[in-house]
Parts: C-alpha cells; structure tokens; sequence
C-alpha cells in the first residue's frame, strides 16, 4: 500500500505578499472577518523580552481559526531599537493551516502581512468614520507602515494630497518620495502643528512612549487613526485628543484595554471616560448603517491589532495566488 505524503507548506515572501494583498480586495476580506460570529481569535499572549535587549523589546503570539478561513498563528518580535542597526523594528513569520485537518498549507513573511492588513484595518474603519471628502491626510511616522497607511486610506477616500511628518526630516522625504512613486501627492512636513490645520485624516504610526500630536491642533471634522502604541507605556495623542472627540472606537475593545496605551492613559486621567468608547471594529461592519457623523464632529480609532485580521489576509493572499496559473 503507498502512503501518500503530504506536501511541505508553501512560503510566500514579502514580494509575494504585497502583489497578492491589494487593499481594495483586502479591506473587503477585513470587513467580512469582523462580521464573521465563527471566527475565534483568543487574546494574544504578549512577553517582554527586556533581558534579551535594549528598548523594551516583546514576543508577540497570536491564533485565530475558523472553519472558512482555517488556523493561523503569527510569532512577531518588536525590537523598537532596531533602527539603531538599520534594521526593521518588527520581524517574524505566520502559519496557514487547514481548517478540516490541521494541515500546514502555507508560511508568511509577518512583517508584510502585519503591515498591509494593519493598514486595511485603519482604512476600513476610515471607511465608516471619516468625512467622505476626506482629501489631505497627514501621516506621522516614516517607518514601515507609514509607506501602506496612505495607501489604504487612499482606497476608501478621494485623497488629493499626503503630508509626511517624521523625527528624521530624510526619513520623511523618503517616505514621501516612496508615496509619490505609488501615484501619491505626497510631501514632507517640518511641523505637526501647522500640517493638522490642513488635514482630514491624520494617522499616527510610531513607536513614540510620549504624545506627539496635541488636540489643541485638530480641526474640526478630523478623523484620529491611532496605529503605533501597542503596550500601555506607548503614547502618540494626548488626553486632549480624547477630550475632544465626539466618538471613539477601536479594533477590539478588550486588545486596546489591555494594551492601548493612549486609551489606557486617558482612561486613568479622567480625560477619557469608559463610555464615551462607542465599540469596536466588528460593530461597526455588523451595523445595518454607517454611524451618522457630523461635518464637525472629531472621530477616534484605535488599534492594537487583532489576529482574525492576519487569518483573513493570509487566506486571501494563499487563493489569489493558488487561483493564478502556475
């Protein structure tokens, strides 16, 4: 009797990734995940890895299953000083398995699945609480996600112009230059203060443990798309930001209690009351209707990341690409 054996599991670079994870297709895989009621996706377990490193560095685990999509799990480090070394600050590998036999069916390059399906989710969210003619948006932050951030809001808003704002004034022209080659009008800005008075949107992706943007600045009518504090010690807006806005929402309310930290610190100040937090993603893709927003109200999100996100991405990136002849 031959035994049949069962073929090794595909590995699908970061190339391979960001041709196969276009944000049109890839926000729409997002919306259905978060309305999905089958899909399981545990709290991540989250380890500091302060002996192995300088900067506070973590280990990140993170499942999710279900019977459309399958089992996945990611492994991520963050190493925030990397760039000490000219390296990238988040590293690791995700794992595709088949939901009917356990199956390894494929392996990620993580930096890139994190970094699109990251971006999709801000977009998505964009999608329900920024204005619709939404046309200038500020992006603070010239690392990884900084380069896909514009471009996914970009698939849901009329986006005319992209103001790049970083610590490294090179950095920012970088960044801006990598936008500009992708279709943006994009251009680097000297100061956060002065670029809010011209944004709609404004989407912070840093590593920063202090806030960077002030709700002193915001116009009224500007959506807040909060990305990069992902432990409570992180910070990018101040509790003046929470003060002001007339909604706030995040990607899973129970991720960004835990490790949000500009939630969590408004909270503990009083500048953020508990209730004032509308829901989270799933809600608003489950909602019969878009929220009703007025033209002046400031709109929230915050995200933390979640791991129904990397399931459906890396679902969908494995059938577009099994879909192609070979």
């Amino acid at each position: 009797m031959t035994v049949s054996r069962p073929s090794s599991p595909r590995f699908i670079d970061a190339a391979t990734v960001a041709r196969n994870l276009p944000f049109p297709e890839l926000i729409e895989a997002l919306r259905k995940a978060f309305a999905a009621t089958d899909l399981v996706a545990p709290a991540r377990n989250h380890y500091d890895l302060d002996t192995l490193g300088s900067g506070s560095p973590v280990l990140l685990s993170m499942p999710a299953w279900s019977s459309r999509l399958g089992i996945g799990t990611k492994l991520v480090t963050v190493y925030p000083d990397n760039h000490k070394l000219g390296l990238p600050s988040i590293h690791g590998l995700y794992v595709l398995m088949d939901a009917a036999t356990g199956r390894p069916e494929a392996v990620f390059d993580a930096g890139e699945l994190t970094a699109r399906r990251t971006a999709a989710a801000s977009a998505l969210a964009s999608r329900f609480l920024s204005r619709p003619d939404s046309r200038t948006l500020l992006m603070v932050g010239t690392g990884r996600l900084a380069r896909v951030l514009p471009l996914a809001h970009a698939a849901v808003r009329p986006l005319q112009r992209v103001l790049v704002w970083g610590r490294s004034a090179d950095k920012a022209r970088e960044t801006a230059r990598f936008l500009q080659l992708q279709g943006l009008a994009a251009e680097p800005v000297g100061s956060v203060e002065q670029a809010c008075a011209q944004a709609d949107i404004i989407s912070c992706a840093t590593l920063s443990s202090q806030a960077i943007l002030s709700g002193d600045w915001l116009r009224p009518g500007t959506h807040v798309d909060l990305v990069g504090s992902f432990t409570p010690r992180m910070r990018e807006a101040d509790d003046r930001v929470l003060r002001r806005a007339d909604a706030v929402w995040c990607d899973t309310t129970q991720g960004v209690l835990a490790e949000g930290g500009d939630i969590i610190q408004a909270l503990a100040s009083g500048a953020l009351d508990a209730n004032r937090i509308h829901g989270e993603l799933a809600d608003l893709c489950r909602a019969a209707q878009t929220p009703a927003r007025a033209q002046r109200h400031i709109t929230v999100f915050k995200s933390v990341g979640a791991a129904l996100q990397d399931l459906a991405a890396s679902r969908l990136c494995l059938d577009r690409l099994t879909a192609q002849p070979v």
